[in-house]
């Protein structure tokens, strides 16, 4: 099995040169939940539980002979989410964090092993709901949607409880004192209640941050999509000192996206919060820092060594930065579009979204990959799929197998030159107004749940004093810096490099970028060609 093999005898004795042999009785508890470092041990005799935490301690797992513990905490260096029991008494080997990090570090085999247990354990766990945190709210509470979203992003499983189902945890519920009034309320690490926290509370609570040190990082990479996980996985891999700082949640807009069937090595398709758990998984393991929730707003680059400045106030010093912070949609430029956000308003097409309009008619906003994406897999549950094109056709840069897969969904209606000017609803949107814009006909349909995926914008205001941006807001790089409307000057006899900003040693990579090209595959490329040329300009500074 994926997420419980068995090593070989071979294996074992690998792993025995930097072991420490620990006897164990029947009960004895090897690692509590919310316990940071926590080692990894192999069973050589005897049985090892994993189970949940709280009151009821479930089995999720048993790990017998030959057979190891631990998941993408023993990774991250985060608190475990599950408790180790010993079932049955006998001998184990007990490997220290860091010692696990320099096994796989030398040994490829056991690397492998490891990783692929580890991230399927964490998965497995997430489809299970089995964590250290409760969320309790409804389906119609926008900021439920937000803070569910934020947590499956960062791949942290949680159990979620509808307040308003049937069965509902009510012993729970009355011994947290959770009322209508203050959801979305979550219980984290059994022991602290948040009623309506911010991401930022959500994610102390759940020490999804490391502490960045005072040192100077070789550089800081601003963004975790797809282009910023392939920098600090390159970065990492070849021995610089990297620290990733993500706004929100790691995988960008591909995050966000069902199923990608055109990446390269993915023949069946890849769903995006897999790819960047992955990703994030293979990062840490070469010894990337990641910070999550925490909004850069300035970076300094008066003086070597640059300052990368964080809405907290933390300063982080760094040789070089690579800016990959993408583009998000465009928001529904329609009045009240965001007073319903997250009730009828959505610009991610997951699980969850889909959850909440099952067997209803909804609308799809766009006309590109992205678009065709979500209008395919909301196809699936919904009644019918209207797709909304504001040109006379598809975009040109929609992949063939998506418009293949939309022709051939009888469900899905695709409507050019169509255009959503109205919204209408109370609590939750109720119904849309549109026109076609050819015609100039309106309609009213009672559609009460709308996804936008149309007009990526790079939100680049807080560099616009640091950076040459193009007219639209996204960043010159290299031979477009000489044509841009505020481009600057270039500082240096050398030319810039192809991916280097105004600023010597800032890069900028993805969709960020101007003139990028917006592709999963060509932001990781760039992402990996930036790290290169990071290196060419750290040779030219002194250490």
């Amino acid at each position: 099995m994926r997420d419980n093999p068995t090593l070989t005898e071979e294996q074992i004795d690998r792993i025995r040169e930097v072991a420490t042999l620990r006897h164990v009785s029947s009960g004895d508890i090897l690692y509590e939940p919310s316990q940071p470092d926590v080692p990894l041990f192999v069973v050589l005799k005897g049985v090892v539980t994993n189970t949940r935490t709280g009151e009821d301690e479930a089995v999720l797992a048993v790990r017998q002979a030959g057979q190891f513990t631990g998941e993408m905490s023993l990774i991250s260096g985060k608190r475990s989410l599950i408790k180790a029991r010993v079932a049955e008494a006998g001998t184990l080997l007990e490997v220290t964090r860091d010692k696990v990090f320099a096994l796989m570090a030398k040994d490829p085999e056991l690397s492998e092993v490891f990783m692929e247990a580890f991230v399927a354990r964490r998965l497995h766990m997430i489809q299970l709901g089995e964590g250290n945190v409760v969320l309790f709210g409804t389906k119609s509470s926008a900021r439920t949607l937000v803070l569910r979203e934020f947590l499956n992003r960062n791949a942290h499983p949680f159990t979620y409880v509808d307040i308003n189902a049937e069965s509902v945890p009510s012993a729970l519920m009355d011994r947290l004192c959770v009322r209508t009034g203050e959801i979305p309320v979550v219980y984290c690490n059994n022991r602290y209640v948040l009623r309506n926290p911010s991401i930022s509370e959500l994610a102390q609570c759940l020490d999804l941050n490391i502490d960045a040190d005072k040192s100077v990082h070789d550089v800081v990479v601003i963004g975790a999509g797809p282009a910023g996980l392939a920098a600090s996985v390159y970065a990492s891999s070849e021995g610089l000192r990297t620290l990733v700082i993500e706004k929100s949640a790691p995988g960008g807009q591909a995050g966000s996206s069902s199923r990608i069937e055109n990446y390269l090595g993915f023949p069946i398709g890849i769903s995006g919060q897999e790819l960047a758990t992955r990703s994030i998984a293979q990062a840490q393991k070469f010894g990337a820092q990641i910070m999550v929730a925490q909004s850069v707003v300035h970076i300094d680059t008066s003086r070597q060594p640059y300052r990368v400045i964080l809405e907290s106030g933390l300063k982080v010093s760094t040789r070089a930065i690579v800016i990959a912070t993408g583009a998000q949609y465009a928001r529904l430029p329609v009045e009240d579009a965001e007073m319903f956000a997250g009730r009828g308003i959505y610009y991610n097409a997951t699980y969850m979204e889909a959850q909440l309009c099952e067997s209803e008619e909804v609308i799809v906003v766009g006309g590109g990959n992205s678009a065709g994406q979500a209008a395919v897999y909301l196809s699936r549950t919904s009644s019918k799929v209207h797709l909304f094109v504001r040109s006379d056709k598809l975009s040109e840069s929609m992949s063939k197998y998506l418009i293949g897969r939309i022709e051939a969904k009888p469900n899905i209606v695709i409507h050019y030159q169509a255009t959503i000017v109205s919204l209408i609803g109370m609590a939750h949107l109720e119904s849309v107004e549109w026109q076609n814009s050819a015609t100039g006909r309106t309609a009213v349909d009672m559609i009460r749940h709308v996804f936008v995926m149309a007009g990526a914008s790079p939100r680049t205001d807080w560099l616009e004093e640091s950076l040459a941006l193009d007219c639209k807001g996204f960043i010159l790089t290299g031979p477009d810096l000489d044509r841009g409307s505020n481009s600057g000057s270039w500082p240096l006899t050398r030319p810039p490099m192809f991916l280097e900003t105004n600023v010597p040693g800032v890069f900028a990579v993805g969709d960020i970028r101007a003139n990028s090209v917006k592709r999963v595959a060509s932001a990781v490329g760039e992402g990996s060609m930036a790290v290169h040329l990071v290196h060419r300009f750290l040779a030219g500074i002194p250490a």
